[in-house]
C-alpha cells in the first residue's frame, strides 16, 4: 500500500511540520499534535479508501475514516523522528488497524452470513484432511449439501466477513516490513514472533491453488483493489471477492491444521 506522493501529499514535509515534530517529541505541545493530526489527516482518508475498496457497496467510508482517526494520533503519540523513519510508514498500519478493529467491534456481519462462513470452513477443512489437498469448489458445494451456483452466493456473502483477518500476517510489503524494524527495540519477543508467524503464512500460502494465490498477493502485498485484481485476471470484481473468500478460509484451514490458527 502506497500512499498518494503528490503536491499534496502529508509526504511532502514542510519547514513548519519539522518544528512541530520537535516542540511535540521535546516539549509535549499540544498546538503541535493539533497541527501535526490536521497535517496528516489524509492519510487517515487514503486508508480508509484502501479498505472500503473491499468492501460491499454502501459501506459507509465515513465511518473508516472516523475510527481511523484514531490510528493516527496513536502513531503521532508514538512516533519518535529520530529513528530516521518516515511517519508515513509508522502510521499507515495503525490506522489501518484502528480501522479494522472499529469494524470488528461493531459486529456489523449478520448471523446468517457468520453462519455460512463456519459451514464452509468446516467443510473445507474436513475434505483438506481427506484429499490431503485444497479442495475444489464442486468437492466444497457437494460436502455442504449445496450446488456450485449456490456456493458462489454464499462466497460472495462472506467475503464481508473476511475483510481484514489476514492484514497483520499477509501483509509484507514497505511499510508493514521497516514497521516491525521501527519497533523492535520496543517489542522484540512480539517482533520474532509476528515473523515466524509471516514465514508460516508465506509457506503456508504457497500450497493454495494458484487462482486463489494470487488473489492474496495481489490484494496483500500489491493494495490493490478487488476491481483492479478483477482486471488483472479478466473477471468481475464479484467474482474476485468470491475467490478471495475461498483463499482466506483455505488458507485458515490450513494454519489450523499447523496449529496456527
Amino acid at each position: 500500500m502506497t500512499p498518494p506522493d503528490d503536491d499534496r501529499s502529508p509526504s511532502r514535509t514542510t519547514p513548519a511540520i519539522d518544528r512541530a515534530w520537535v516542540r511535540w517529541t521535546t516539549e509535549r505541545d499540544e498546538g503541535a499534535r493539533d497541527q501535526l493530526i490536521v497535517h496528516y489527516s489524509s492519510l487517515v482518508k487514503f486508508v480508509a479508501g484502501r479498505v472500503a475498496a473491499g468492501l460491499p457497496v454502501g459501506v459507509d467510508t465515513g465511518e473508516l475514516v472516523s475510527t481511523g482517526i484514531f490510528g493516527l494520533m496513536d502513531a503521532v503519540d508514538r512516533f519518535d523522528p529520530s529513528r530516521g523513519f518516515k511517519f508515513e510508514t509508522f502510521a499507515i498500519p495503525r490506522i489501518k488497524g484502528a480501522i479494522l478493529d472499529g469494524m470488528r467491534a461493531l459486529d456489523w456481519v449478520p448471523r446468517s452470513v457468520r453462519q455460512r462462513a463456519r459451514q464452509i470452513e468446516n467443510a473445507v477443512a474436513k475434505l483438506g484432511n481427506e484429499l490431503k489437498r485444497s479442495p475444489t469448489d464442486d468437492e466444497i458445494a457437494a460436502e455442504i449439501g449445496i450446488d456450485f451456483e449456490e456456493l458462489q452466493k454464499w462466497l460472495g456473502a462472506v467475503a464481508v466477513a473476511n475483510v481484514g483477518p489476514l492484514d497483520h500476517l499477509v501483509s509484507g510489503g514497505e511499510f508493514e516490513s521497516r514497521q516491525v524494524a521501527a519497533d523492535a527495540a520496543e517489542q522484540p519477543q512480539a517482533v520474532v514472533e509476528d515473523r515466524e508467524l509471516r514465514a508460516v503464512m508465506r509457506s503456508e500460502m504457497r500450497e493454495l491453488p494458484e487462482r486463489e494465490r494470487t488473489v492474496l498477493a495481489l490484494y496483500y502485498d500489491e493494495g490493490m483493489t478487488l476491481l483492479e485484481i478483477g482486471e488483472i485476471l479478466g473477471v468481475t470484481e464479484s467474482r474476485v471477492s468470491q475467490i478471495h473468500s475461498k483463499a482466506v478460509i483455505l488458507l485458515r484451514a490450513r494454519l489450523a491444521a499447523v496449529g496456527v490458527a
